[in-house]
């Protein structure tokens, strides 16, 4: 039982579908507390038929709450989470601050759900591309462990939050209408155009969100070693990410053993009819607990038939962010 659940960043896009997913997985806190940022404050926001007034986050604000999940940039969680989990609560943070710290597990609970057993009050949940990645592979990794990966990945405005889908339509609606437009929270134009993720690059050539990938499953993984490249690009799509995926397993395997292999894991749909050209899209993904696969295919360039293609799509703010938190709250509430 969940006695006092805290909602921190509860106006924001994951925050928001947070909060939704509570009456749809049947969550019954007995008290819900709602944290935004100043401009938020005393707005109401609906939890299933109950509409809760946000307040001011502030150092004593968590004291009493069992459970807190936190949305609302790294920054604010490195000063927050360890006054929450001080008071006694335990935290499950989306943000980018704890995902790499080796004492915080970092969790999706169809892969290492035992992880949580090492926690020290605070869990983080991955980026959400790392998180849809991970839900396709590692069935396939527990059988035929793989050796390589290498991913491009399509994601959607909605990553960057509410302002960044506002963004999208209002140029979209400028450039059918031939107006001029300019980006103010990207930082090129987004509509009818795509570019690099609107991350820093590093010395390495990575961007942010590309180290991320790598970094963060080769934890879940428990793979240090994994050979792992990836291309992270910003695409003129309001929800659900894409990722176009080349393995090469440590032995030969087929397509329709992947898709067996597939057909039973949970979290996973396919979608690769290929008489009526029917594949995964965003526009199918978007609102979908499930992570869609499809064109799953041999990647005939590997002749020696460790070599496979597919492509995914995946809700990142439900499996890739406020699915994933519900489900490690699940585990731990009901551990």
């Amino acid at each position: 039982m969940i006695e006092h659940l805290a909602i921190v960043g509860a106006t924001g896009a994951v925050g928001r579908e947070f909060c939704s997913l509570i009456e749809e997985r049947n969550l019954k806190p007995r008290r819900i507390s709602l944290f935004a940022s100043t401009g938020s404050i005393g707005t109401s926001v609906a939890v299933g038929t109950e509409k809760i007034s946000v307040e001011k986050l502030t150092p004593y604000a968590l004291d009493g709450v069992d459970y807190a999940v936190f949305s609302a940039g790294a920054d604010r969680s490195r000063e927050f989470t360890p006054i929450a989990v001080q008071a006694g609560a335990v935290v499950i943070d989306n943000s980018s601050a704890w995902r790499m710290d080796d004492s915080v597990p970092l969790v999706i609970p169809e892969i290492n759900p035992n992880d949580l057993a090492d926690h020290a009050g605070i869990i983080a949940n991955p980026n959400c591309s790392t998180i849809l990645l991970g839900l396709v592979l590692w069935p396939l990794h527990q059988v035929n462990p793989i050796r390589r990966m290498v991913v491009s990945t399509y994601q959607a405005v909605s990553g960057a939050g509410t302002e960044a889908v506002a963004e999208l339509r209002t140029q979209t609606a400028g450039l059918l209408a031939g107006n001029p437009i300019a980006p103010r929270v990207f930082p090129h134009p987004i509509a009818f155009n795509l570019f690099s993720h609107d991350s820093p690059v590093g010395s390495d050539g990575l961007n942010a969100e590309e180290t991320k990938m790598i970094a963060e499953t080769r934890k879940i993984f428990h793979e240090p070693g994994l050979a792992i490249t990836a291309t992270c690009v910003r695409v003129p799509v309001v929800r659900a990410h894409s990722e176009s995926v080349n393995l090469t397993f440590h032995q030969p395997i087929t397509p329709q053993e992947v898709r067996d292999l597939l057909s039973s894991a949970p979290g996973v749909k396919i979608v690769d009819d290929v008489d009526r050209g029917r594949f995964p899209m965003p526009a199918e993904a978007a609102g979908c607990n499930d992570v869609l696969v499809g064109r799953i295919r041999q990647d005939t360039s590997q002749p020696d038939g460790c070599g496979i293609d597919l492509f995914i799509c995946g809700d990142q703010l439900r499996k890739g962010a406020s699915l994933n938190a519900i489900q490690i709250l699940e585990l731990l509430a009901n551990a």
